[in-house]
């Protein structure tokens, strides 16, 4: 117990050395127990995700990169496929074609321009205020609403995928109308409107009156009627919007296929063997499934690296110990002088280091604990990025 309190009582005096130790011990201790629970949660996260989305059809090319951004909504995007390619599965009665725009953002969301039915097939809910009715409208995911504190009633302002990407685009207001129940997938991480909203982000849509700034009233124009692009549908606008050109050229960047059944699916497929055909479909499971593959044949040398640094610094930990105690040879010798045993100078020591790797556990462990209860939405927002 004098052991017990000697060595509380040192620690405290010493207490920025102690907390160096600590904390590095506790570096050492979670860094392989976060690593493993993310790469598990990427794991669960990605095929999960995966094996609920039967088949994806979009632009040849990468299959991995229009995975990605069909189920996750990634920077990794594909050349844009159009709705004709929609309407050809509708017209073959297989399968229900639910189209995906992705080409926008607002405040690093990314904003998901699809049909209702891609809430079903996701089995997401509205937790607070209601779903997208009219062209102009937002539901938030999760995470972006509480990353941005926003709710039903407030807007948010849609931003192209990249500096480069003006052409035709004009910065459009979005009204939140809704934001969904959490998930812990991507949909946590994006702010979905209706296709047709997409594409009047594009310039394909739009109005006759000319264009409002920000924080300007439907009489406040400033631009020419020439320019009929509006920053905001209200509803002494909306009846005045209309769509150029072919509906089955507007573009979409992934079409997610719920095929009727395994047969409709393999028919499906078939279809799109051709490599001369600029459209491909793929299965998620399949492609996703390899990337893991290969992410768990880093792991093992992640492992292997995790081990040897975990090594280096426990040696680093347990130098740092044994020259403070070299420093306080004078002070064990004059312990041992007013009559304290080898014995007793033992326990001292042990005391301390036991009480620096008892507080560095619990230190990883809540950190293990916080990382794991967050997991999904760490995932997702990785995934998302």
């Amino acid at each position: 117990m004098n052991a017990l309190f000697l060595a509380v009582s040192y620690l405290r005096f010493h207490w920025a050395r102690s907390l160096v130790l600590v904390l590095v011990a506790a570096l050492i201790l979670s860094v392989p127990i976060i690593s493993q629970v993310l790469l598990n949660g990427s794991q669960t996260a990605l095929t999960e995700r995966a094996e609920n989305t039967p088949l994806v059809l979009g632009s040849r090319g990468s299959q991995l990169d229009l995975a990605m951004n069909a189920l996750y909504f990634s920077d990794d995007r594909a050349n844009p496929v159009t709705m004709a390619d929609a309407d050809v599965i509708w017209d073959t009665g297989l399968g229900l074609p639910i189209p995906l725009n992705t080409a926008f953002e607002t405040n690093g969301a990314r904003i998901v321009g699809t049909s209702i039915e891609y809430f079903e097939f996701r089995g997401l809910d509205v937790a607070q205020g209601r779903q997208i009715a009219v062209l102009g409208e937002a539901l938030l995911g999760a995470g972006v609403a509480e990353r941005l504190g926003l709710g039903p009633g407030d807007t948010v302002v849609s931003a192209p995928q990249n500096l480069f990407d003006l052409d035709g685009v004009y910065p459009l207001e979005l009204s939140i109308v809704g934001v969904l129940a959490p998930t812990g997938t991507a949909d946590d991480e994006a702010v979905f409107v209706d296709i047709k909203t997409s594409w009047v982000i594009a310039g394909i849509g739009h109005g006759h009156d000319g264009v409002l700034a920000q924080g300007a009233t439907s009489g406040d124009i400033v631009a020419s009627a020439a320019i009929i692009e509006f920053n905001r549908i209200t509803d002494d606008n909306i009846d005045s919007f209309h769509f150029h050109g072919d509906p089955s050229d507007y573009p979409v960047s992934a079409i997610l296929l719920v095929p009727n059944d395994d047969r409709a699916a393999t028919i499906l497929r078939g279809r799109y063997l051709d490599p001369e055909n600029p459209v491909q479909i793929i299965v998620p499971n399949d492609v996703i499934g390899e990337l893991v593959g290969r992410i768990f044949r880093i792991k093992s040398l992640l492992d292997a690296v995790t081990l040897i640094v975990g090594g280096a610094a426990f040696a680093a930990v347990g130098l740092a110990v044994f020259l403070s105690y070299r420093l306080r040879a004078r002070e064990m010798q004059t312990a041992f002088k007013i009559g304290a045993r080898k014995g007793m100078i033992l326990r001292l020591i042990s005391a301390e280091t036991v009480i620096i790797l008892c507080i560095a556990g619990a230190i990883a462990l809540a950190i293990t604990i916080a990382v794991q209860a967050n997991g999904g939405a760490i995932v997702g927002w990785l995934l998302a990025t």
